[in-house]
């Protein structure tokens, strides 16, 4: 007959049914638990009932100065609130190993210190300590001291106490992340609202006819740029752009502070130069903490088209003036550098417009990055101002955000403004955007016969532009975008005696050492390519496109009316 033998450590604990209870009914504590600690305290004192043990505590490390935290005390002494240094002990065996630590005689264990039992007077003759710890991170540990019954504490008492640590150990790491996920939400609901707050501040869009108009895109959820237009008393247009340095709220905070002084100064200071000095002053008096600000002020007088300038430390505005850009590089260090830098005031520059048009921006837009990854740098920006310049202000600095906002991650606040000689009226342009697809060409071609003839141009030319813009929209479409979804934006404007022509796509970019013209006598729709553009169009160049165009293609045909 077959004898079936069993080993002590096999043998089922008569009360495993009870420890499974007690499992699942702490478990049940935490996971419904707001309160981590107190809930700790109640497992605590549920250990202690089950186990028979006389008393126990609940360690907790402090990882700011690396020292055991009591949490919870239960027993005839309280020792809430103990501190045990890194060290010897058996607490600290048991987090050091991160291994429970049974003790059946503490009088033979070496690491056992009685500071507590000589100051209390409590006897401790064993102890049972398991770690509260969870995939190898050890957040504290429970300590039991002496059985009721007089015995020593078992291996089923502590793979008991090692699971309840570890369920312990879980709670309170979920808790921890559930406070911290609670305190993110906090934080982003903060930040939106102080960027609601931040925007609000910002001047509203100005109406069409406005000679001034500004533009703002935060890299973050709160800008350190800002823009400013203010009509003053006297019929003059006050305007400012700033940059703060640094990232974040701070920048934030400091932003819209020197907005608000910009506001309240430039009612009552004559001149830019004085309102950047006045604002200095006042950054002084109340601490930068390290921070700067770099500024240009305006203003700008819409009878006479003369726009009075200062500059402490921006990037220098550019005037486009006679088919050029040119650069106000006049200017001060940035505001806050020095207390006594702007003692004297802030040169002053003055820009007579005569249908020029200034641009102010952030240096978030020279460091913006094009198609191929590459910094814009000022040539960059000139070339994207010059792109969309058929646009109406506004929408010309909407695109010109666009444009940017889709390459990459904005590494900085985009902020600009424009500056424009509200006596000439801006006109001879239009703009608009197809969908790339072969039913609207027929649109397209429509509204180039419609713009030409209001351009003044004959009705042969308005012809041989119609089919060199139709042939140029079906290569983009069949070769551009291969049939697939995307846009052409279309532009057209008289200079004087030339009609100029553009077309740009979000296509890849063109490898012009592939585009080579076929046998003219291989005739068939869409196929007549660059022979037939460059045989009605005086000029067809592929222009370098801005940032965020994939491709821009120029076509140029003089008008002649005679």
């Amino acid at each position: 007959m077959m004898r079936i033998m069993h080993t002590a450590s096999a043998v089922p604990s008569a009360n495993a049914p009870d420890h499974l209870d007690l499992i699942v009914e702490m478990t049940g504590d935490f996971a419904h638990s707001h309160d981590v600690e107190a809930t700790m305290r109640l497992g605590l004192e549920r250990i202690v009932e089950r186990l028979g043990a006389e008393a126990a505590s609940l360690f907790l490390l402090d990882e700011a100065d690396g020292t055991l935290v009591c949490r919870a005390s239960l027993g005839p002494v309280d020792v809430t609130g103990l501190r045990l240094a890194p060290g010897k002990g058996i607490v600290w065996r048991t987090i050091d190993l991160n291994a429970p630590q049974m003790v059946k005689d503490t009088r033979r264990d070496p690491d056992f210190t009685n500071v507590i039992d000589g100051a209390t007077g409590f006897v401790t003759r064993s102890v049972l300590c398991a770690p509260m710890s969870m995939r190898g991170r050890v957040l504290g540990a429970i300590e039991l001291f002496n059985k009721k019954d007089g015995h020593s504490f078992t291996q089923t008492d502590s793979r008991l106490l090692q699971v309840l640590a570890a369920s312990s150990a879980l709670a309170l790491i979920n808790t921890r992340l559930v406070a911290a996920m609670a305190e993110q939400e906090a934080l982003k609901r903060e930040l939106a609202l102080a960027s609601e707050i931040q925007r609000a501040m910002l001047p509203p869009p100005q109406p069409a006819d406005s000679p001034i108009h500004g533009i703002n895109l935060p890299a973050r959820g709160v800008s350190g740029d800002f823009y400013e237009i203010l009509p003053l008393p006297d019929g003059r247009l006050a305007f400012a752009i700033g940059d703060v340095s640094g990232k974040g709220m701070n920048a934030s905070l400091l932003m819209t502070k020197t907005a608000s002084l910009f506001r309240c100064l430039a009612k009552r200071e004559d001149g830019p130069g004085r309102m950047l000095a006045a604002i200095d002053s006042e950054l002084h008096e109340t601490g930068l903490a390290g921070m700067f600000v770099t500024m240009v002020a305006g203003v700008l007088d819409p009878r006479t088209g003369r726009v009075v300038l200062a500059n402490a430390g921006h990037e220098p505005p550019l005037l486009w003036s006679q088919g050029r850009f040119i650069p106000i590089e006049d200017g001060m260090p940035p505001l806050g550098i020095a207390p006594d830098l702007f003692a004297d005031g802030c040169p002053e520059s003055v820009v007579d417009l005569d249908g020029g048009i200034l641009y102010l921006f952030t240096d978030g837009l020279t460091e913006a990055h094009d198609r191929n990854g590459e910094m814009l740098g000022s040539d960059g920006v000139k070339r994207l101002l010059d792109a969309f310049a058929v646009m109406p202000a506004s929408e010309r600095l909407a695109a010109v955000v666009r444009s940017v906002e889709g390459v990459g991650t904005l590494r900085d606040d985009i902020t600009l403004v424009v500056v424009e000689d509200g006596r000439l009226a801006r006109g001879g342009g239009f703009e608009r955007r197809y969908a790339a697809r072969p039913e609207t060409l027929a649109e397209i071609r429509a509204a180039v016969t419609g713009v030409t003839r209001e351009l003044g141009c004959p009705d042969g030319l308005t012809q041989d532009v119609v089919l060199a813009v139709d042939e140029a929209c079906q290569n983009i479409v069949r070769h551009g975008y291969k049939g697939g979804d995307g846009d052409i934006i279309l532009q057209i404007t008289r200079d004087e005696d030339l009609l100029v022509i553009r077309l740009m796509d979000f296509a890849p970019s063109v490898d012009m050492s592939k585009i080579k013209p076929r046998s003219l006598d291989d005739i068939r729709p869409g196929g007549l390519g660059t022979h037939l553009m460059r045989s009605v169009m005086d000029q067809v160049d592929f222009l370098p496109p801005p940032a965020g165009i994939g491709n821009l293609l120029q076509m140029v045909k003089r008008i002649d009316t005679r």
